[in-house]
């Protein structure tokens, strides 16, 4: 008995050193665990309280409905070369991912869509759809229609790049090719693209609801036909459908308000698609509106190609839809000439009156620094981006020495298409020095390290 009490009394003290030991050990362990759970929780509170989402997932693993599941839930990236050297956080959308190649495939679904369920389309009923493009939106508008069940007509300057109209006869879409003219004219693309749509349109009527055809002298009854199986012909009408502004804010502004944590300074955005810019002004507006609506403390910049008058227009800048391009003895052969195709315009149209409230200010970017930035991204980041994508970051650099270089801030622009679309202008030297525009990558090396100027 004795020796059973003293070998208790020897292993009490070691068992009980051992546990302190353990327990010692284990809250070492589990204390950082617990803290990264309530840190967790609270940054998901936190985030909840002020209408913050988790990003959504990404659609690799999931099963799609075909190619219309992939428009949208782009990519958002950090332009790590520009990002790096001005001390910021410079993030792109990757609207070239998009199925049709272009930010344009949120627009064009959301039009389809919103005429289907208006009652104006119905699939697979030999309807058409017409458009007045430089390219991206008709190309879009081609691509969705053969899924949706449509023939698509498709109205183009005659100069805009070859690729884009290769790409729509590609698509099956029927391409009619006009001279560059004035709004004002009739024979402008986008008022020959109405006009052709309502001649289809009365054609089908004529067809279905007129005179009984006669066969073997005898006359029949007329075919009967409903909204529902009659063809029509449908005038998509990019720049004034407001189903423009709200592909984006209902789709692209809450995506990067997702992917940034509500973590956004600064949004920049040209006020379309750019050689000639011809934008509509929905990118813009929708998204602008919709980060405005979520907190009023981000700016909003437009970036505006040369030829364009959006940049004086009221509150953006000077009150006056003017360019000096414009004034007389120096005007080129095209109004609104400029290597950018897509964006910026010397209009209003519904779309970008919509942005005006929210516009903060606006950055003129020159063909020379659009072209330049393209091969700089090529250089030091492996991105072959468009013009359009060019022109936003050249702005988003402008913006980010206005706000602070090393500031940390975080600007978000849209890369709008890739450069596939543009090999036979901003990436043909040889147009391009016809042109008289510079081949110059040190343009914007210059400007990355040069002292903070003003973006005009």
């Amino acid at each position: 008995m004795q020796s059973l009490v003293g070998n208790l009394s020897q292993r009490i003290p070691r068992d009980l050193a051992l546990g302190v030991v353990l327990g010692f050990a284990l809250s070492l362990s589990v204390t950082p665990l617990v803290r990264r759970y309530f840190w967790s929780r609270k940054r998901q509170l936190a985030k909840s309280e002020r209408g913050d989402c988790a990003p959504q997932s990404t659609q690799g693993d999931e099963i799609l409905n075909g190619v219309l599941g992939l428009i949208g839930n782009t990519p958002l990236i950090r332009i790590n070369s520009l990002s790096d050297a001005l001390g910021v956080e410079i993030l792109g959308k990757c609207e070239f991912l998009n199925p049709g190649g272009s930010v344009k495939d949120r627009v064009a679904l959301r039009i389809i869509e919103d005429a289907e369920k208006a009652g104006i389309l119905y699939p697979n009923t030999g309807s058409r759809i017409f458009e007045g493009t430089v390219g991206s939106t008709g190309i879009s508008l081609a691509m969705i229609a053969k899924a949706r069940g449509y023939e698509a007509t498709i109205i183009m300057p005659d100069d805009v790049a070859a690729e884009k109209s290769r790409t729509l006869e590609g698509l099956g879409a029927r391409v009619e090719k006009v001279r560059p003219a004035s709004i004002v004219d009739k024979k402008q693309f986008v008022n020959l693209a109405k006009k052709r749509a309502l001649e289809f349109d009365q054609k089908d009527k004529r067809k279905t609801n007129g005179v009984a055809p006669i066969q073997d002298g005898c006359q029949q009854e007329p075919p009967v036909t409903t909204d529902e199986t009659r063809a029509r012909g449908f005038f998509a009408d990019q720049f004034e459908n407001l189903s423009n502004y709200n592909a984006h804010f209902d789709g692209t502004g809450p995506e990067i308000w997702r992917q940034t944590g509500g973590r956004i300074d600064a949004f920049v955005s040209g006020a379309g698609e750019y050689i000639r810019p011809m934008g509509t002004g929905g990118t813009i507006a929708g998204i602008g509106a919709y980060l405005k609506k979520m907190t009023d403390k981000v700016r909003v910049v437009l970036a505006d190609p040369e030829g364009s008058g959006l940049y004086n227009k009221e509150k953006v800048k000077h009150g006056v839809m003017y360019n000096k391009t414009e004034s007389e003895g120096t005007r080129r052969r095209h109004q609104v000439d400029t290597v950018v195709e897509g964006i910026g315009i010397n209009r209003l149209t519904s779309n970008f009156e919509l942005a005006l409230p929210h516009i903060d200010d606006a950055c003129r970017i020159s063909d020379a620094e659009a072209v330049s930035m393209s091969r700089y991204l090529v250089h030091h980041d492996g991105l072959f981006l468009g013009s359009s994508s060019a022109c936003n970051l050249v702005a988003c650099v402008c913006l980010a020495k206005q706000l602070g270089q090393g500031s940390g801030k975080t600007i978000v622009t849209i890369l709008c298409d890739s450069g596939n679309r543009h090999y036979s202008k901003c990436r043909n030297d040889d147009y391009l020095r016809a042109a008289n525009i510079p081949i110059d990558m040190s343009i914007i090396e210059d400007m990355l390290i040069d002292s903070p100027s003003d973006s005009s």
